[in-house]
């Protein structure tokens, strides 16, 4: 709001003046003469009384006008002046010149930035009201022509506001993100314009900890800092300027990209360090050894040594490690080997004579290893101590294996691994096709092969994902197409099968759950009409099918039962349905299924991990055999890093080896015409008699299984563990099962609510876990006159009651066991989902939801999970959210989400 002052030229002015000390404030008359306190002609009390106070602001002022006698005070704030003005509206208010000014409350402080004509630089102005026609800013008061404005700001801000306008001169583009920081400690009251860039807040930004070393003394103590930085900002600089919010420049997507950072984050990571010396100095028994100051920890010489050696570039897994070459008076020097030699092609690996060269000097690449598992560190010849990452050997480790004549060996699947370890000329012409063939994976959508004839047309990642399982069946390559569910994989498969086909004489097995036999049987027929499909399945089961069939369809449990003669036969291709059903590697089924032969393998699974990475390497040894090796070399290179120390590295190595064979797409990325999925969560409270029974259980088995864990550990204890969450859970959904007299409080809600989707026009999907849930839930429905279905792992004919569900009308609901409905059905008549007790794997959950939400779904899909509260439930539903991060690292969506339960875990859902 801006205040007009009336200029009263024959009674009293407020003159303002800027000069070094700040802004001068007089009263004068309408000639500009100083009016002093003993004024005769002023006769206005109130008049009087504004020369008093001035007078009096004169005597308190520090830099009162001693040469002019008093004849002005230095205002403190624009505050002052305002109120003087606002309280005395007589008067009038002029510059030096007797020109009349006004006043501009809450003025807009921008801080424009352009890129100077020097490349590489930036410079800039201050903007207040968008002008830059003034000279200074005086407390919180700056005088823009005809205009005092008022700046919303403290003091402190004031003094950067200062030391900004002094942006006359270049700021480099290194130092630009900590101008603007700086800048931004104004904020709000201060705009930053950088080159017309948006601005954006970043919810999380992960700093990069660093370790310098700073120097060695006169008497060999090692000087380290520690710090953090972000961009070019570091937290030292943060900390000094008690910094909480930082800016970064996003150039690549021209934004502003503003932060929230946590200066405490520092401190910690000063803690990790202490602590890692520390356990050095208890080692060597030092009773002094170490001093820290702030984020500089200076050690003495022995401890020092020992630091470097064993734990140095252990860190440097976690902190970038800066000023390694100061070590050098320690005969100490970290290195990084060169990969040199030449390799050949082998049957399924490159060998070749291998070293590596450290300064120079050649090393074998087995010496190294076992030398370093011995000293951690590798002597040059100079004396000089080489120390190599410990996360560069692990990978070297990994990817090359000793061979029969002491050379080495590297897996192709290894190779995406290698970029670092290995240069370009030491692969020579061996390697060309295997490069080519990774190229090309990045570029599926230009592969130039066309789509068969089929009865369909396909959807855009349809054909990608056809064109995908082409280029790996042509570089004769297993994948797993792990599509969402509803995504058309059986389709896909069935395309790349037909192009199979294409050429005659070839065989081709598809191998699935019993549920699923006659789903793929129709999917071809109506697909691909002209494919002679068969199946071997039953008891009446005919072995001609193979002589007069080009697709043959079967089961799990077929293959199983019948390996010693389906193993002598040759197909082109098989095909894992559900390949989820080969997870545990030492099963039967699974062992069964890795001795049939086969040119060209591929699975389909839209969860193709469930519980843990044995599951991953299972799937493999069916894909690719000689990918991972053996399973006790998976466990040490993969399974127990991830799954033991969290190891990203690991996890980022495994992904990279992976990703080329699996294929993952969700629908909310590709089905952009796909209505909504609605997810809720009803929280049910327990009626007072189904909670006195559950928590005399509860409490009945936390004492049996603590007992049991203390005295036989974890091991020993999983029966005890299984009973004890098994019986838990029964008693929320279906206490009756114990106690006849006692009825699960989510009984009323889940009729109720599907009594008013009944009325309301829609079908509904309900999901348990137990066969009593299902009689209890039937019952129900049919004391409210509501149609229904219902299925079991014993029902035979489930495409039959699919059928009659999509079909007709009069069945409402459909009810079944979770794990009966969460493969190979298509329920898209229903739009009403209730899961009605939680899984400890959320994507099995998901599987059977998506059973309704999938290709041909037009209306929303509402989906309900009935937890009771105060139960296991919602401890499962914690633990689901925990346990799901490792998977989605691997599997860019619905990964595995429960591995083996922890005594935590089980603390955490036995407790109260």
């Amino acid at each position: 709001m801006e205040l007009e002052i009336r200029n009263e030229k024959d009674i009293i002015n407020i003159m303002l003046d800027y000069d070094s000390k700040g802004v001068s404030v007089s009263l004068v008359d309408h000639t500009g003469e100083v009016i002093e306190e003993n004024k005769k002609n002023i006769v206005d009390p109130k008049l009087q009384e504004l020369i008093k106070e001035v007078s009096s602001y004169k005597s308190d002022s520090f830099f009162s006008g001693w040469e002019e006698e008093k004849k002005f005070f230095y205002a403190e704030t624009g505050d002052e002046i305002k109120n003087l003005v606002s309280r005395y509206p007589e008067v009038g208010i002029v510059d030096k010149h007797m020109k009349p000014l006004r006043f501009k409350e809450n003025s807009k402080v921008t801080l424009k930035i352009v890129r100077d004509e020097m490349p590489g630089f930036y410079k800039g102005k201050i903007l207040i009201d968008n002008h830059d026609d003034f000279k200074s800013i005086e407390n919180n008061m700056v005088k823009i022509k005809d205009k005092v404005c008022i700046l919303d700001v403290s003091d402190e801000e004031v003094d950067i506001l200062k030391e900004l306008l002094q942006f006359e001169e270049r700021v480099a583009a290194e130092e630009i993100e900590s101008f603007l920081t700086l800048a931004y400690s104004v904020e709000p009251k201060l705009e930053i314009d950088f080159l017309g860039y948006s601005v954006c807040k970043l919810e999380e930004i992960v700093p990069t900890k660093e370790l310098i070393i700073e120097k060695i003394s006169s008497d060999n103590s090692l000087y380290i800092k520690v710090d953090a930085i972000i961009s070019t900002l570091s937290y030292e600089f943060l900390k000094n300027n008690s910094l909480e919010n930082i800016i970064l420049i996003n150039e690549e997507k021209e934004k502003i990209e503003i932060a929230k950072i946590d200066l405490k984050f520092l401190e910690e990571i000063v803690e990790e360090v202490f602590k890692s010396i520390m356990k050095y100095q208890k080692t060597l028994r030092l009773k002094y050894g170490v001093f820290t100051d702030g984020n500089f920890i200076v050690l003495q010489e022995e401890l020092a040594k020992e630091f470097i050696t064993n734990e140095l570039l252990q860190l440097a897994g976690t902190f970038k490690v800066v000023g390694t070459d100061n070590l050098k008076k320690y005969n100490i020097k970290t290195v990084k080997p060169k990969v040199i030699g030449k390799f050949t092609h082998g049957i399924d690996f490159l060998e070749g004579d291998i070293e590596l060269d450290i300064e120079g000097e050649k090393f074998s690449i087995v010496d190294i290893l076992n030398t370093f598992k011995k000293d951690s560190y590798i002597v040059l010849s100079d004396g000089t101590n080489a120390l190599i990452n410990k996360k560069y050997i692990e990978k070297l480790e990994r990817v090359f294996k000793v061979n029969e004549k002491d050379g080495v060996k590297i897996s192709f699947f290894d190779l995406p691994l290698i970029d670092e370890l290995i240069e370009d000329k030491v692969l020579a012409e061996e390697l060309k096709r295997t490069k080519q063939f990774y190229r090309g994976i990045n570029n599926i959508s230009s592969y130039n092969i066309e789509v068969p004839k089929i009865e369909a047309n396909l959807r855009e990642y349809q054909e990608y994902g056809y064109k995908w399982l082409s280029y790996l069946m042509d570089n004769e390559l297993g994948g797993c197409l792990a599509d969402d569910m509803g995504l058309g994989k059986t389709l896909q498969a069935i395309t790349l099968i037909t192009r199979l086909h294409s050429s005659k004489g070839k065989k081709t097995l598809v191998i699935m759950p019993k549920s699923l036999i006659y789903n793929w049987e129709n999917e071809i027929k109506k697909f691909s009409p002209k494919l002679k499909c068969g199946i071997y399945y039953g008891n009446n089961r005919e072995k001609t099918v193979f002589r007069t069939s080009e697709v043959v369809i079967t089961t799990y449990g077929t293959v199983r039962n019948d390996i010693e003669y389906l193993r002598e036969k040759n197909f082109d291709l098989i095909i894992l349905d559900e390949s989820q059903n080969i997870k545990n590697v030492n099963a039967q089924t699974t062992r069964a299924v890795m001795l049939l032969n086969s040119k060209y393998r591929l699975a389909l699974s839209g969860t193709p991990i469930e519980n843990n990475l044995s599951e991953l390497y299972s799937l493999f040894r069916f894909l690719n055999p000689t990918m991972f090796g053996t399973l006790d070399e998976f466990n040490y290179h993969y399974a127990n890093p991830i799954q033991k120390e969290n190891s990203q590295e690991a996890i980022e190595e495994l992904k990279k080896k992976i990703y080329p064979f699996i294929l993952r797409r969700v629908k909310k990325e590709v089905l952009k015409d796909l209505p909504d999925k609605v997810e809720k969560v009803l929280h049910i409270g327990m009626s007072p008699s189904q909670k006195k029974l559950y928590e005399e259980r509860r409490s009945y088995y936390y004492n049996l299984v603590h007992n049991q864990i203390k005295e036989q550990g974890i091991g020993k204890s999983k029966f005890y563990i299984l009973q004890a969450l098994n019986e838990l859970r029964q008693l929320t959904s279906c206490p009756e099962m114990k106690n006849p007299n006692v009825i699960s409080s989510k009984r009323e809600v889940l009729i109720n609510n599907v009594q008013d989707a009944v009325e309301n026009g829609h079908k509904v999907l309900i999901f348990t876990n137990y066969l009593k849930t299902i009689e209890s839930i039937s019952k129900d429905l049919e004391a409210r006159g509501i149609k229904y279905l219902q299925m079991s792992g014993a029902t035979k004919d489930r495409q039959g009651l699919v059928d009659l569900f999509q079909k007709e009308e009069k069945y409402k609901v459909f009810v079944m066991t979770l794990k009966t409905g969460g493969v190979g059905l298509n329920l898209t008549a229903a739009d009403t989902i209730f899961v009605y007790d939680p899984w400890w794997n959320k994507t099995v959950e998901n599987q059977a939801i998506d059973r309704a939400y999938r290709l041909g779904q037009d209306r929303t899909v509402f989906s309900y999970k009935l937890i009771l509260k105060d139960t296991i439930e919602e401890k499962i539903l914690k633990l689901q959210e925990s346990k799901s991060q490792l998977l989605d690292n691997l599997i860019s969506d619905e990964g595995a989400t429960l591995k083996s339960l922890t005594e935590k875990d089980i603390e955490f859902i036995l407790g109260e």
